[in-house]
């Protein structure tokens, strides 16, 4: 038996998309039933001001990148998707979600400009 690098990094992709889902609809609950704004918008691990202003979106951002996940870990275990469409799926969601959270929270802590004394 040959050890193959691919198959042990699909079966990590595959295997992290379920902590990754779990956390994100995790985030989603806490925002959407608790009403728990201190993971909104984050920026150096702090919340904006008004973090209820910006709960919404990352509602979103959070429910709609968890269920992409969700469903494609569907489509692995019912076998729909083939290899090339789940990791691009897969792929496409994580990098989104971070990009999306990364310009929400430099939307929400706007850069303040200090004039010299």
């Amino acid at each position: 038996m040959v050890f193959d690098i691919s198959i042990a990094m699909t079966w990590i992709l595959f295997i992290a998309l379920f902590p990754i889902s779990f956390y994100w609809l995790r985030r989603s609950w806490r925002i959407a039933i608790k009403r728990d704004y201190s993971e909104v918008a984050l920026k150096r691990g702090q919340p904006p001001e008004n973090a209820e202003r910006y709960a919404p979106y990352t509602l979103a951002i959070n429910l709609l990148a968890a269920v992409t996940l969700l469903v494609t870990i569907y489509g692995v275990v019912s076998a729909t998707f083939d290899y090339s469409t789940w990791s691009a799926m897969a792929g496409l969601t994580i990098w989104f979600k971070l990009i999306a959270d990364f310009i929400l929270s430099r939307h929400a802590h706007p850069f303040v400009v200090k004039k010299k004394s």
